[in-house]
């Protein structure tokens, strides 16, 4: 036998796809001559990251035309903006109306209709009133014609979508000046830091004034700068912390009942970090197709063993808490927002007067962004009202091993990012597809899912939309076709404004999101004329979110089998046996 010969292949590096290409080193040294970045010191940047390298390579510079969309309130995004020159408006709460942003209104359907659908059940696969498309204000162009012309241009210049009202028309300016509260934001002014830090929802709608050039800066790149530069952090940071002081840290449970000045204090020594990649899902699914486990790319965010310093409390993304078991690990439980680590430990130092080791370790699934706040405040200002903590986490390590089954694999498979994860008992299911049948008859003669999923035991979690913690599908719509609903937080798409360019479904780690060809009522295809290929949708489970009676599929189920539920319940479930 011959001796096979190691493939040679060198180790993959941050830099290795620019943000974008085009970022010339004339355009580094414009923006190194800036006063917002002159004054940097660039020798305490490693040789690895050097600041010059951080805006070539994570960094881009746009071009926005007066009424063009910068940021949309609501959307989810990786990078902050900062003004070169020109003006830019941001849209004060309450905002634009959700139309105006390419979503769909939220409405429910009237009990006649749905009957109606039920009764002339549509043969044709994917179909679609294309006049819906044709007869919105888009300058007289085909359906086809929209599309194709929304799915060629960048992404900036998308703005609303086909069929609404855009800000590109400069004669609508100022009237949307005089109908929703605004502000002019200045050259030199930053924005978006908020949700590229902690990768939350775009709090405001932004777009250009006159003729503006605007810095993206990658979520990396604001991180590493703030992490370097003083100037940098005391901005960002004091933007983060008022954020900070008005939701995470008022809303937990630890800290009720303190007063705005405790609060304020705890806020002003309480530290910002992010562990892991906010590009989780593409590193996720690379792992699904090589058949690696996830816990194999998590990284390590506290020890076993190891003496804890601050109480972490999760404020964006998943963590795994494990002990060690031979020469391996076991989950003992997840967390995300909302909940913390090292308490146990942090209080029993102090309560006991001796120093307490971690108990257990804490790894980030994907990405964990922690606010990590310091023994000594804790001290001074949260343990000495606290009587003892709750659930403490090491009586977990008591249960049996087999029941913990259903837990790794959840974790592993991040069904733990699901608030309605659409799961099935085998043993109930008898096969029968009523879900299906309810589903399609829903949903126009098509159905939302696929009946089929990761197994274990006798659980399934079929394929259908999770409705996610962390939804990284919403991350790139040019349109926002793809948003949560303003009430229960439900992931839908608006079928007019989506152009089919497959962000979604490509970014979606479940493959719960499908690109379809769409057909006329009668069954024409509809094509794009400049390529000649059909028009394509996204399409996914929306929990039936125009009916007041919610999931179809679920009220089907005469066995009690499909269930849709949060991951937490199904931990639940598998652990007490039901």
């Amino acid at each position: 036998m011959s001796e096979q010969v190691a493939q040679h292949l060198d180790r993959p590096r941050r830099w290795d796809a620019p943000f974008d290409p085009a970022m010339s080193e004339a355009s580094v040294d414009e923006l190194l001559a800036r006063p917002e970045f002159s004054a940097i010191d660039a020798s305490r940047f490693p040789a690895a990251a050097p600041l010059r390298g951080i805006l070539l390579n994570d960094c881009r510079i746009s071009v926005y035309q007066p009424g063009e969309l910068i940021v949309r309130e609501g959307d989810y995004g990786n990078s902050a903006f900062l003004i070169l020159s020109g003006d830019v408006r941001v849209v004060i709460s309450p905002g634009l109306p959700q139309q105006a942003l390419g979503r769909a209104p939220a409405k429910k359907r009237k009990a006649f209709s749905v009957l109606r659908d039920m009764l002339t059940y549509n043969r044709v696969v994917e179909s679609r009133d294309t006049s819906l498309y044709g007869s919105l204000k888009n300058g007289g162009k085909t359906a086809a014609d929209t599309h194709a012309s929304l799915l060629n241009a960048p992404d900036k210049a998308a703005l609303f979508g086909a069929g609404v009202d855009p800000l590109a028309n400069p004669e609508r300016l100022a009237p949307l000046v005089d109908l929703y509260k605004t502000a002019l934001l200045p050259s030199g002014t930053l924005f978006g830091e908020i949700a590229a830090l902690g990768r939350v929802q775009r709090s405001a709608t932004v777009y250009a004034e006159t003729q503006c050039r605007v810095l993206e800066l990658r979520w990396q790149a604001l991180r590493d700068i703030k992490n370097r530069d003083d100037k940098w952090r005391e901005k960002i940071e004091t933007v983060y912390r008022a954020n900070l002081l008005k939701t995470h840290l008022p809303e937990h449970p630890l800290l009720a009942g303190l007063d705005a000045e405790t609060l304020k204090k705890i806020a002003d020594q309480t530290l910002f970090e992010t562990f892991g990649s906010f590009e989780w899902n593409v590193d996720f699914k690379a792992g699904k197709k090589q058949k690696r486990r996830s816990s194999d790319i998590e990284p390590l965010v506290a020890r076993e063993g190891e003496y804890p310093d601050g109480l972490l409390m999760v404020i964006g993304g998943f963590g795994r808490v494990t002990v060690s078991l031979g020469n391996g690990q076991r989950t003992l439980t997840y967390l995300r927002q909302g909940d913390h680590f090292g308490l146990d430990e942090l209080f029993d130092t102090w309560k006991l007067g001796e120093d307490k080791v971690y108990e257990s370790s804490l790894h980030a699934l994907g990405y964990l962004q922690l606010l990590r706040i310091p023994y000594s405040v804790l001290v001074e200002l949260v343990f000495p009202r606290l009587v003892a903590p709750a659930n403490r986490l090491i009586d977990a390590a008591s249960r049996p091993i087999e029941e913990d089954a259903f837990m790794e694999w959840a974790v592993d498979q991040r069904f733990i990012n699901g608030t309605k994860t659409m799961l099935i008992d085998m043993e109930k299911c008898v096969r029968c597809d009523d879900c299906v049948t309810a589903c399609a008859e829903t949903h126009d003669g098509n159905p939302r899912f696929i009946r089929s999923g990761a197994s274990i035991a006798n659980w399934m979690v079929a394929t259908a939309c999770m409705h996610c913690v962390d939804p990284v599908c919403l991350i790139g719509c040019p349109t926002g076709a793809i948003h949560r609903t303003m009430s229960g937080g439900t992931v839908i798409i608006n079928d007019q404004t989506c152009i089919g360019c497959g962000t979604c479904a490509n970014a979606c780690p479940y493959d719960n999101i499908h690109l379809v060809p769409i057909r006329e009522k009668n069954g024409q295809a509809v094509i794009d004329p400049g390529s000649k290929q059909p028009i394509m949708k996204a399409t996914k489970c929306d929990l039936c979110s125009s009916l007041p009676s919610g999931p179809s599929c679920e009220r089907a189920c005469s066995h009690g089998a499909l269930q849709r539920i949060d991951l937490q319940s199904l931990i639940k479930r598998a652990q007490i046996g039901a």
